[in-house]
């Protein structure tokens, strides 16, 4: 029975073995790795010295540029979170209705999610609001006048923003999955309590769905903090900074001015950043989600 118990894990331990050099070559070893790397002044062309923790120390005291790309990075978060999925929450409340052709409708819905991320949208994006874009162009039809989105210090960050607003199809997908699976005893009681359709949706939709809705609060927050492809192919962090956060910080550091250890040092804030903010939410989870078998995250 002990041989046989044996070969039985040796036989298990071969067909996880390419997901695990996989997990220790492509993830374990690079992520201990960069650490070791922020403590020291690595350019590539030398070998690494150790120096400390004076990248971090340079970071906090003496990099403006570094503060700069926290508090754009702050600011797009708390904005971007929240508006991708509240987009995604009421389309997905519109789809979830019984419409003839609503099946082809949610795939088109879902289609910018295929596509959204890629460096081809990012392009697309910069020319429809660039000076002479198709934006200005619809504004020109109506005798509005056009607005520099790309240009101004005030309105780069926001047009970025809502990219992201149009990048809604994973959230949107598991929003219409959890309301799917809603009981609709539930909004029977309602109806015949009497409750209208705000009561409706505040005291059963959403108790019901905040499971998911936790879930994708903590999946686009660490998404937004890791940002780089929009704000690196719209603007290149322009106009004044404005844009320029901390993944596209990174980028600069290690591939412009060849810095290694100095972006290791800046992923690693961008690292504990994301640590601390889901440990909060994780920590006051259990005050805003719901769970019906009284359990928690």
């Amino acid at each position: 029975m002990k041989k046989r118990l044996n070969r039985k894990q040796y036989i298990g331990l071969v067909f996880i073995m390419p997901w695990l050099i996989g997990f220790i070559v492509l993830q374990l070893y690079p992520f201990v790795t960069s650490f070791y790397y922020s403590l020291t002044d690595y350019n590539i062309m030398e070998s690494p010295r150790f120096i400390g923790i004076q990248n971090y120390i340079k970071l906090f005291t003496a990099d403006r540029e570094f503060w700069n790309s926290l508090k754009v990075t702050v600011i797009y978060t708390v904005f971007t979170v929240p508006g991708k999925l509240i987009v995604a929450l009421l389309v997905a409340l519109v789809m979830n209705k019984n419409l003839k052709g609503i099946n082809l409708i949610r795939t088109i819905y879902y289609l910018p999610s295929l596509f959204g991320g890629s460096i081809a949208v990012a392009i697309l994006w910069k020319l429809m609001f660039q000076d002479q874009g198709i934006i200005n162009s619809l504004l020109a039809v109506f005798h509005i006048p056009s607005v520099q989105w790309l240009g101004s210090t005030k309105m780069a960050l926001p047009t970025i923003i809502l990219l992201n607003f149009w990048q809604f199809g994973s959230a949107f997908v598991m929003f219409l999955a959890a309301l799917k699976n809603v009981p609709m005893d539930l909004y029977e009681a309602a109806d015949i309590d009497g409750a209208g359709g705000i009561v409706k949706f505040f005291k059963i939709t959403l108790p019901q769905i905040s499971s998911i809705i936790f879930f994708n609060v903590i999946m686009q927050t660490i998404t937004a903090l890791q940002s780089f492809a929009g704000p690196m192919v719209i603007t290149n962090g322009g106009p004044l900074k404005s844009t320029y956060v901390l993944g596209l910080k990174l980028y600069t550091e290690a591939f412009s001015y060849y810095k290694m250890g100095y972006a290791c040092a800046v992923s690693w804030v961008i690292f504990i950043m994301i640590t601390i903010v889901t440990s909060i939410l994780f920590r006051f989870s259990s005050m805003v989600v719901y769970y019906e078998d009284g359990g928690e995250f």
